[in-house]
């Protein structure tokens, strides 16, 4: 036998009921492991004997390692689960490998036609990124393998989790896979959706704003934008560093329209929630609440808040990550109410990731509705060579890829309208005052344009100001300008990746 397992330290309040005795002769196992120095989310490696590895533990609790969020070390646990698997195989620990194991390895899971599930370049890059931390911190030389490396790296790494829905397509999606229509386009009998508001806005919203699952998972109610532009149809505010993949504070934009939609959900079924979970109690269990007393404003706001033992204490709100912002309360006109916008149906604050249950629950009820019976039957891995494009499959992720490729669009048509340029001066106005590229990129919070252009908009990455709308006819032609449905219509008949009504109709007829 040759299986690792990795389990994960739980949240405070998570470890569940815990037997009287103890476990493994351990009286009280939370306090035990936080004594060791391993944190919430930090993971403990399982040997195939079923002891835990007290090397890779050492690793855990370095700061090579504990230093990473705690996504990454998520991530990089579970590729090293892998690996080590792999070695164990051939009888080697990990302290034993060499450059022809990792290149067997590499082989195996990149290229070996034997190997039913292989993964990408970009995939791999992560996974020789965890390898060259361990082995580094291990002292393992040479190095088996080394990211820094060129023959050690994918020469083709592209993001692989890139897909764009056009407009019109998050319509149909939304309405078939979070409102319940059918295909006539009515709400279907029987449809029941305790959570439509919710599920509905807060896809408007990250679809307006481009923000990420994390970031627009993690904002609190008096987050959200309320600042609106002037002579305009957004409004502006500020994502706290401490949810951004950069830690870097920016502004962020969102339309009225889904901003409304927020704040109707807020209005309703989130305070139905709230009253439910007054009524029953479910605050006052929760094993950590802090009680919002001021939030202060300007350039670095901050929120000061006293516990349940009357502990004060305060926090910039850029600096507060997703987890405490799930313990902040305010005082509402019945009791402590959560200061996280968005609550499950018993009135907790809801997990970032969660939204992944709601967006693939959606997926399966457009395959349900869109795909025939026959078609359903098929295994979802074989699939795609025989139903491909026939419904519209979406990702917390998508809204922020459709939301760049919608701006990007949307600039170049506006260019195009208010200034009313023609084909001679668009070139030049582009050298002048810079392109749509940067604004998108920018609205992304990008460092790198380059990131903006070969992972978020790959399907136009090749095209210009010029070439965009090159085929709608100009204001001097005298002649009809196409509308951005069909400018979308046309990306996705001339370009791949991209998700339109009309290409689901085509394959679906």
């Amino acid at each position: 036998m040759s299986e690792w397992h990795v389990v994960w330290v739980p949240d405070p309040g998570r470890w569940g009921k815990l037997p009287q005795e103890g476990v493994l002769g351990v009286k009280d196992l939370p306090e035990a492991v936080a004594r060791i120095g391993l944190r919430p989310g930090d993971p403990v490696f399982v040997r195939p004997d079923s002891l835990v590895d007290a090397d890779l533990l050492d690793f855990v609790r370095s700061k090579e390692f504990r230093n990473l969020e705690r996504e990454s070390k998520r991530n990089y646990s579970t590729d090293i689960r892998i690996l080590l698997e792999f070695l164990s195989s051939r009888g080697l620990s990990w302290r034993e490998a060499t450059e022809q194991d990792l290149a067997d390895f590499r082989d195996w899971r990149c290229r070996a036609t034997e190997n039913p599930q292989r993964i990408s370049g970009t995939k791999w890059n992560r996974e020789a990124a965890a390898f060259t931390k361990l082995f580094k911190w291990g002292k393992v030389y040479p190095l088996p393998v080394d990211v820094s490396r060129r023959e050690d790296r994918a020469p083709d790494s592209v993001s692989s989790r890139v897909s764009w829905l056009t407009p019109r397509t998050w319509g149909l999606w939304s309405d078939v896979g979070l409102r319940g229509h059918t295909r006539a386009g009515v709400v279907a009998p029987g449809w029941e959706s305790r959570t439509e508001i919710r599920n509905t806005s807060f896809v408007q919203l990250l679809l307006s704003s481009g923000l990420r699952r994390q970031e627009g998972g993690s904002l609190l109610t008096f987050e959200l934008p309320t600042q609106k532009l002037r002579h305009g149809r957004y409004l502006h505010g500020r994502i706290a560093g401490a949810v951004t993949r950069s830690k870097n504070t920016r502004t962020f934009y969102a339309s009225v329209d889904s901003v409304g939609q927020v704040e109707a959900y807020v209005q309703s079924e989130r305070a139905w929630a709230i009253q439910r979970a007054q009524e029953k109690g479910s605050y006052d269990r929760l094993p950590m609440m802090r009680l919002i007393t001021k939030v202060t404003h300007g350039l670095k706001p901050r929120v000061e808040w006293v516990d349940a033992d009357g502990v004060v204490g305060g926090q910039d709100l850029s600096r507060l990550g997703w987890r405490e912002r799930q313990w902040l309360f305010l005082e509402g006109p019945e009791g402590p109410e959560p200061a996280w916008l968005w609550l499950t149906e018993q009135g907790l604050p809801m997990d970032p990731d969660r939204w992944n249950g709601v967006f693939r629950m959606a997926n399966l009820r457009c395959e349900e509705i869109l795909l025939t019976e026959e078609e359903r039957k098929i295994e979802r891995r074989f699939r795609l060579a025989e139903v491909r494009g026939k419904t519209p499959y979406a990702t917390p992720h998508s809204a922020r890829h459709s939301m760049a490729l919608f701006m990007l669009i949307l600039l170049n048509e506006l260019v195009e309208s208010r200034y009313g340029l023609t084909k001679k001066d668009r070139r030049d106005f582009a050298q002048l005052f810079g392109e749509p590229w940067w604004l998108v990129k920018t609205l992304l919070g990008h460092a790198d344009l380059e990131t903006t252009k070969r992972h978020y908009l790959a399907p136009v990455s090749h095209l210009q100001l010029e070439s965009i709308l090159a085929s709608a006819a100009t204001v001097d032609e005298g002649e009809k300008v196409e509308d951005l449905n069909g400018v979308f219509a046309r990306l996705a008949r001339e370009t791949a990746g991209i998700q339109d009504i009309d290409t689901l109709i085509e394959a679906a007829s």
